[in-house]
């Protein structure tokens, strides 16, 4: 599914073993790198669990919101981003620049994401490419002011999507994620590994 608004739905783009591998590296890169739940500047928990991947991942603190080349509990280099992932970027990203960080959101029964824009970026030339693994996310997407109207889609286990041109800053968010949609994730649940280009080019 594709609209003028650049946004971009693939969905099953990644089969059940592509799923597989990826999910086990990311478990493997989370022994090193753990999942933790991060804090926005005016200081609320976030109901999402984060780590990262590639040269930098974004933190959220009291310090505000930016990219680090660290994890913020073990100051270690986050682990490499898996090559699954940067063949896709390759693929579909239409951008001879690759990504330079992977953020990885971890969605237990319960959690959202409310409605935001990703605009720490240095460029918004370069597209956001959302790759989804286990339960399936009620994802909301509108225009490029809060105000505008949304429209809801069902991201499932293997969807890949891309928020390029106009949608690179459209407002979107999760709703909900579908509880046991999906045995994927141990101990349930969704995670949402996000690519961009951070730096400039």
């Amino acid at each position: 599914m594709k609209d003028l608004s650049g946004f971009t739905l693939l969905p099953g783009r990644l089969d059940r073993t592509a799923q597989e591998a990826l999910m086990g590296e990311v478990l493997t890169a989370a022994r090193a790198a753990p999942f933790h739940r991060q804090v926005t500047p005016g200081g609320k928990p976030m109901s999402v669990e984060m780590t990262g991947l590639g040269p930098l991942s974004w933190i959220t603190d009291a310090g505000g919101y930016r990219y680090e080349p660290t994890h913020p509990l073990t100051g270690e280099p986050w682990p490499s981003m898996p090559a699954i992932l940067r063949d896709l970027w390759v693929e579909l990203a239409d951008v001879a620049v690759p990504a330079d960080a992977c953020l990885v959101n971890l969605y237990r029964e319960g959690a959202r994401m409310g409605l935001h824009r990703d605009e720490d970026e240095a460029d918004f030339r370069f597209p956001v490419l959302s790759v989804s693994l286990g339960d399936t996310a009620i994802f909301r997407i509108g225009g490029l002011k809060r105000t505008d109207p949304t429209r809801s889609v069902r991201l499932a286990s293997g969807d890949v999507c891309l928020l390029a041109g106009q949608a690179r800053l459209a407002f979107h968010g999760v709703d909900r994620i579908v509880s046991g949609s999906s045995r994927l994730v141990p101990g349930g649940g969704r995670i949402n590994l996000t690519l961009r280009r951070a730096r400039p080019a």
